[in-house]
Formats: C-alpha cells, sequence, structure tokens
C-alpha cells in the first residue's frame, strides 16, 4: 500500500446550495427522494480511470503537466511497470472512496502494464484484476463497465474489427475476451465497445462491405461470448462520428442502430451515448439521447461537454444544466438507464495541475448532472412540455390521421381530399416559451 494520494482530503459529503465550501456537493445528495427513487440511483455515477489516473495531461502540441508519479516513476525507471500500476491503482481507489461514487469504469491499458505481447499483458491485467477485485471490496467501490483499448497501438492503425488483416482481427479478439472475463470476474454491469479505429481514412484502400460484414461478426462473438460464460451485462456501442478517423462506422446513435438493425443485433447492444461525441457529429446531446430512447438501445451515459470553438474531442467536465436537464429528462421518459449510468469521460485542464482540482473537476461535473436531474423531474411532473406536445399532434389521433397511419387512404384520395377544402393554416411551436419553460425549472430546483 502507498502512501495517499491525497492525504489532506477526508471525503466529500453534500452540504446544500448555499455551502460556500468548494470541496463540498451543493446539489448532489444522494439519499434525496427525486421521481421515486435516491438520486444516487438515478444517475449511477463512475469515474474514468483513463483521464484521471493514466493520463498526464500532454496534449499534441506539449507534454504532460499533471501530477502522476507512477507515470514519471515508470518513464524514468524509478519504478517497474507493475509498480506503478499498483500506486495508480491505489490512487484511483482513494479517489473513488474520498468522492465516494458508487462506480469507476477502465480499459485494460489503463490498469495494467502493457508490453505490446498478448501472453504478458494477460497475465498483467489479470493480476491487476485480482488486486482491484480487493480494492472493491475494501471500498465498496463497483465496476460500472469495462473496455479493451483497441486504438492506442500501432498494431490497430487500420481498426480493429475492420482491420484488412484476420490475425489482427483475432489479435483484437482475444484482447476483448480477456477484457470481458475480467469485468464479468468484477461483477461489471456493463461491456463497452468503442471502435476507435473502425473506420476509414479514404475509400481508395477501402473495402466498405467487407469492413462491415467484420465488424458484425466481432460483435456477434462478443455477444456469444458474453452468453456462453453467463455475463448479465449489456453490452454498448459508443458512437462517434470521426477523430481519429475521417469517418467512424459508428458515427452516431441512428447509425449505430441500423447497423444493429442490418445485422440482427437490435436485442442484444444499446448504446453508450457521450456529450462530446454528440456534439462533433453536429447534434445537440439532447438529440442523441432522444433517438435512443425511441429506438430503445438507451444504455449508458458518458458525461462530458465539448467546446463551441474547437472542434475535437476536448472533453471538458460538464457545467451546463441547461445542456444536461434536457438529456437527463429523455432518460427519465425513458425510464432511466437500468445498468448504465454517468460516467465521467472528462479530463483535467493541462492547467489544473494541484492534486485536488481533479475533485473539484468531479464535484462540479457531479452536482451539474444533480441540479439537471432536479429540473428534468420537475419537468417531467409538471407535465407542461408533454402536455404542450400530445396537443400539439392531437389531429394526427383524429379520423384523418389515423386514416393515414393505418393505409387506408391513398395519395389521389388525399389530392381529392384536399381539392374540396381550404388550405390548413399552421399553429405556433412555441420554441420560445417552452425554452423559458425548461429556464423556469432550472430556476426553481432547490
Amino acid at each position: 500500500m502507498t502512501a495517499p494520494f491525497f492525504p489532506n482530503i477526508e471525503s466529500i459529503s453534500y452540504a446544500g446550495p448555499d455551502s460556500d465550501d468548494p470541496l463540498s456537493f451543493r446539489w448532489y445528495d444522494r439519499d434525496r427522494i427525486v421521481a421515486g427513487r435516491r438520486m444516487e440511483d438515478h444517475l449511477r455515477f463512475a469515474v474514468a480511470y483513463w483521464h484521471s489516473f493514466a493520463a498526464d495531461g500532454a496534449d499534441i502540441f506539449g507534454a504532460g503537466t499533471l501530477d502522476r508519479p507512477w507515470i514519471a516513476g515508470e518513464r524514468s525507471g524509478a519504478m517497474s511497470p507493475m509498480a506503478a500500476a499498483e500506486m495508480k491503482q491505489d490512487a484511483a481507489f482513494e479517489f473513488f472512496a474520498k468522492l465516494g461514487v458508487p462506480y469507476f469504469c477502465f480499459h485494460d491499458a489503463d490498469m495494467a502494464p502493457f508490453s505490446g505481447e498478448f501472453r504478458d499483458d494477460a497475465a498483467a491485467l489479470a493480476a491487476m484484476v485480482d488486486r482491484a477485485a480487493g480494492k472493491m471490496h475494501e471500498t465498496g467501490v463497483k465496476l460500472l463497465w469495462g473496455t479493451a483499448n483497441l486504438f492506442t497501438h500501432p498494431r490497430y492503425a487500420a481498426g480493429a474489427a475492420t482491420n484488412p488483416d484476420p490475425e489482427l482481427f483475432a489479435r483484437a479478439a482475444a484482447q476483448v475476451c480477456a477484457v470481458l472475463e475480467a469485468t464479468h470476474q468484477l461483477q461489471g454491469e456493463n461491456y463497452v465497445l468503442w471502435g476507435g479505429r473502425e473506420g476509414y481514412e479514404t475509400l481508395l484502400n477501402t473495402d466498405l462491405g467487407r469492413e462491415h460484414a467484420q465488424m458484425a461478426r466481432f460483435l456477434h462473438m462478443v455477444v456469444e461470448h458474453k452468453h456462453r460464460i453467463g455475463f448479465d451485462g449489456t453490452i454498448l456501442l459508443e458512437p462517434k462520428p470521426f477523430e481519429p478517423t475521417k469517418h467512424q462506422y459508428d458515427h452516431d446513435t441512428a447509425t449505430v442502430f441500423a447497423f444493429l438493425q442490418r445485422y440482427d443485433l437490435v436485442d442484444e447492444i444499446k448504446v453508450n451515448v457521450e456529450v462530446n461525441h454528440a456534439t462533433l457529429a453536429g447534434y445537440d446531446f439532447h438529440h442523441e439521447l432522444a433517438y435512443a430512447v425511441n429506438a430503445g438501445i438507451l444504455g449508458s451515459v458518458d458525461a462530458n461537454a465539448g467546446d463551441d470553438r474547437l472542434g475535437w474531442d476536448v472533453d471538458r467536465f460538464p457545467v451546463s444544466v441547461e445542456q444536461m436537464t434536457l438529456g437527463v429528462y429523455e432518460v427519465l421518459r425513458g425510464g432511466g438507464l437500468g445498468s448504465g449510468g454517468f460516467n465521467f469521460d472528462a479530463k483535467l485542464r493541462r492547467m489544473s495541475i494541484a492534486r485536488d482540482d481533479l475533485f473539484h473537476a468531479h464535484i462540479g461535473g457531479m452536482d451539474t448532472v444533480a441540479r439537471a436531474l432536479l429540473a428534468a423531474a420537475s419537468l417531467l411532473e409538471s407535465d407542461e412540455l408533454e402536455s404542450f406536445r400530445r396537443e400539439r399532434y392531437a389531429a394526427w389521433d383524429g379520423e384523418l390521421g389515423q386514416q393515414i397511419l393505418d393505409g387506408k387512404i391513398d395519395l389521389p384520395s388525399l389530392r381529392e381530399r384536399t381539392l374540396e377544402l381550404p388550405d390548413p393554416i399552421s399553429v405556433s411551436g412555441r420554441q420560445e416559451m417552452l425554452e423559458n419553460l425548461v429556464a423556469r425549472h432550472i430556476e426553481r430546483t432547490r
């Protein structure tokens, strides 16, 4: 056991909206009953092992700035890879426990040192997973989901499941097999597949038909193994439009849904929707969640935020209560996240180098989502939005609407009908009024 990484912090507790203590929750009161459930049970917060503990703040323009002694120790040779991984794990679970989150998420390469040789990597992962099991027992923190990193190593430059070489497909499959079994061992509640390089840079060297078929077979193999080992969790796909490839095959929720339908996977796989990925695709986070709910494939959420002036995946911690309220409203309308949760796939800014900045970032994110839950629940309970929607579409429940939807009237009949009647008059969509309504419910949250 290493020395505490956060020695000056005991635990983060709820202090209420009037608190001036920056190391306390103002809105996240885990035991508060909201819409019939505890706030913690609605939100199921998780910390991302990778951004918080496996990264040092480096970007494409500069070296790392964050204080992560396990990374520095391994790079300098002062620590063995396993010793560094153990120190990282100690710091991570210390943080999870002190923050008071119920869950965490990890990639295999976050938790264990990877040499590049599968035999060695699998052995290292198995050892660190055994160690994590002990940490989970000590702290009570659970695993929301695990996943395999199939995008960082140069072998996956041309993709993993969609690679033109079946040997690399097999290498990726072996890696996923190991991590799925590790997730099952740790009683994880979901397993995520993020196709970081499942796409193409140019169609000049790409066979779309082959790559789609390969990806479908890969997903079927994952589902088959899930059932083989008795894993009860949900398999999740995470949509992303581009970056790193020019075009990703899992561009957005609608694209993923179409793929799942085409390859008979819609009953086996759901989506993990990320805020920043939605905005990169040109959509509101609200849209992606609403589509997933309507399609019946909403599984989990990566809670973060983009930047309107940067067209890449900046992964800021969420701070917009309005943006998050609209998203959480769709989650509540859809009946909740089930086995999913809100995972903070978000990273500190390069200038945020104090150790306790990690607490400030997560506290702010958790309070943002918690306040959004209160506002969304208030909106749903008031029935004002739903009532307006029902009224706006009410005519579709009438005689003409039902004839159209039931296929009992054709185009020529509609033409003849229209010739005999005056032109219909549109009514207002009341967008500004509804935006003001949302703002009022946010203002009223206490």
